[in-house]
């Protein structure tokens, strides 16, 4: 097919998770996926440096995503109240289809230590943009880390619970819960250390 083929990325994507759930990750080829996906290995390669980046395509669009709902929350919103616009925005990115990939996605990560490694960084960039995106809004930067720390949290969290679920609601719902979770252990934790001291 050509070089100018339609939703190229996507159309890997999916050829990818097909391959790596029948084949496995590592006898999938690039040239299986290409070909599942009815593009040239060239096409891949313009778009992809490896098998592995075919699957984490998405990251940037994320790392965007999660900084603008912080730039785009009120002039007066509380450190927290940016945090959760971050994550609204971010999980607004995932649709049903999204839900699909997860769903074919999480199995072939839990049994393969190159993609999980992947999966590790894409979760760090993520957290860093959040953090860097606080601290532009004049968050202390020790709140900011925290916070960053606990809203990748909820929004993982809540993504492994949504992916699983046959329930209607969005994504959205699930990480909010998840972050109001972890705000109260937060809040539980710091009490108990106060007490102690």
């Amino acid at each position: 097919m050509g070089r100018w083929e339609p939703d190229a990325q996507g159309r890997l994507l999916r050829a990818a998770l097909e391959l790596f759930s029948e084949r496995g990750y590592e006898a999938t080829t690039t040239a299986q996926i290409a070909e599942r996906a009815g593009l040239t290995k060239t096409t891949l390669f313009r778009l992809f440096a490896d098998k592995r980046e075919i699957v984490f395509q998405g990251q940037g669009v994320l790392v965007a995503l999660v900084k603008q709902g912080v730039e785009e929350a009120p002039a007066d919103a509380s450190a927290t109240s940016l945090t959760a616009n971050g994550l609204r925005v971010l999980s607004s990115a995932h649709g049903e289809e999204q839900r699909r990939i997860g769903r074919l996605l999480d199995p072939i990560l839990a049994t393969n230590g190159e993609l999980n490694e992947r999966a590790i960084y894409k979760r760090f960039a993520i957290t860093e943009a959040l953090e860097t995106a606080l601290i532009d809004r004049r968050v202390d930067s020790w709140q900011a880390g925290i916070l960053a720390d606990l809203g990748v949290r909820a929004y993982y969290a809540g993504y492994a619970l949504w992916v699983v679920s046959h329930d209607s609601p969005p994504l959205i719902d699930y990480v909010q819960a998840q972050f109001q979770k972890l705000q109260g252990a937060s809040a539980r934790l710091s009490e108990d250390t106060a007490r102690r001291h």
